[in-house]
């Protein structure tokens, strides 16, 4: 994957990227999931951070810290999360510091990732593996995201996009490999 936020330093993301790319062995898992936000203000809700416009937002508006909960029926895996924001246009409601937490529900949430977005334009990727090369995704009902603060001290925020990418599951049950050559798919063995 070609990561398209450059990170500073530990926790520090800058740039963006103008186009979304992922690797082919991740797949988009928001639609499998209820989405909802801490507060909205009218016509820039829920749906705004899911319509694939770059042009449309969800505007926060209420007290910090301003959430977005992404929850699902099932356990799944959850490698990545990647939003749009955009500085140059939305200046103080560009969110500053982000905290991703994961648990099975509202009770027990835990913070995973927490990074601050220096000036960001574009898409942000944030990886979700942990220190641990064998911690490669997140098995979780839920993940929330929360926006702890704006850049130029902003009370209320917006986000432009907001996907979120589990690995791709192995077309062959079973299979310790995933062979890509008809040939090779032809002539293996499923114990």
């Amino acid at each position: 994957m070609a990561d398209s936020s450059e990170g500073e330093e530990e926790g520090k993301l800058t740039g963006g990227s103008q186009q979304l790319v992922v690797d082919d062995d991740l797949r988009e898992m928001g639609k499998k999931a209820a989405w909802s936000v801490s507060s909205y203000k009218p016509g820039n809700g829920v749906l705004s951070l899911r319509d694939d416009n770059l042009e449309t937002y969800w505007q926060s508006d209420g007290a910090q810290p301003h959430l977005v909960n992404v929850q699902f029926q099932k356990k799944v895996k959850l490698q990545l999360v990647v939003l749009y924001v955009d500085f140059k246009l939305d200046e103080s409601y560009t969110p500053g510091k982000i905290s991703i937490r994961a648990s099975d529900g509202f009770h027990n949430l835990k913070e995973i990732k927490a990074v601050e977005l220096v000036k960001p334009t574009g898409w942000m990727h944030i990886s979700l593996s942990g220190n641990d090369p064998r911690e490669t995704f997140v098995n979780t009902f839920m993940l929330q995201i929360a926006v702890l603060s704006n850049h130029l001290n902003g009370r209320d925020t917006h986000i432009r996009q907001i996907k979120v990418y589990g690995p791709r599951p192995n077309p062959i049950p079973l299979q310790p490999f995933q062979f890509t050559s008809t040939e090779f798919i032809t002539y293996s063995a499923v114990r």
